[in-house]
């Protein structure tokens, strides 16, 4: 399977969520950070993630007779680049989008879950907002936004953090303005 194909699949999305901050962990550590989800479908889903070089071997324990692999993501591997995505057909995007939305879904559920779960204090949101915006504005607005994401996208675990997660969705809900004479396309992210 390729990258996309692995990634297309919500419970190896939460997997790869769950492995980041560089953090090496064991299947039964992601059991318990996946508690809705069986032993058994981990176990499968972290085989295909390993044998499609999304996730690595960290290291190898004997655990009570069995060998425990702790894993590590291969951050490098775990990305969808910016040609791929622009070369899949609208067909693919609703299929990726599904996927997003449903690990969305399913992380938001185990997080509600939980029994100490308090989304006022935990500052949780999930409000959307109609913005009017130019293309230059719309650049720009991602560029600030992207800035913001990536300062903070190195932090790795340590006593005073949480994993959160971010799902920034963007997309316009009216055809654009009909460009007058002289204007060029603009050009696909």
């Amino acid at each position: 399977m390729d990258t996309v194909d692995l990634l297309l699949h919500p419970v190896r999305l939460r997997i790869v969520h769950a492995m980041s901050g560089e953090r090496p962990l064991t299947t039964s550590q992601l059991c318990a950070l996946l508690p809705d989800v069986s032993k058994a479908t981990v176990y499968r889903h972290v085989g295909l993630l390993a044998d499609g070089g999304l996730l690595e071997v960290d290291g190898e324990q004997r655990v009570r007779g069995a060998v425990e692999r702790r894993y590590r993501l291969h951050r490098a591997r775990a990305v969808i680049d910016a040609d791929t995505a622009a070369s899949v057909s609208p067909e693919d995007h609703r299929r990726v989008f599904a996927v997003a939305m449903a690990t969305l879904l399913a992380e938001f559920n185990a997080y509600l879950d939980r029994d100490h779960a308090d989304p006022a204090a935990d500052s949780v949101g999930y409000r959307q907002h109609t913005l009017w915006l130019s293309q230059d504005e719309r650049a720009e607005m991602i560029k600030a936004m992207r800035g913001v994401i990536l300062a903070r996208r190195g932090n790795g675990p340590a006593p005073d953090r949480t994993r959160h997660l971010l799902s920034p969705i963007l997309f316009p809900t009216e055809e654009p303005p009909p460009r007058t004479s002289g204007e060029q396309a603009e050009p696909r992210r």
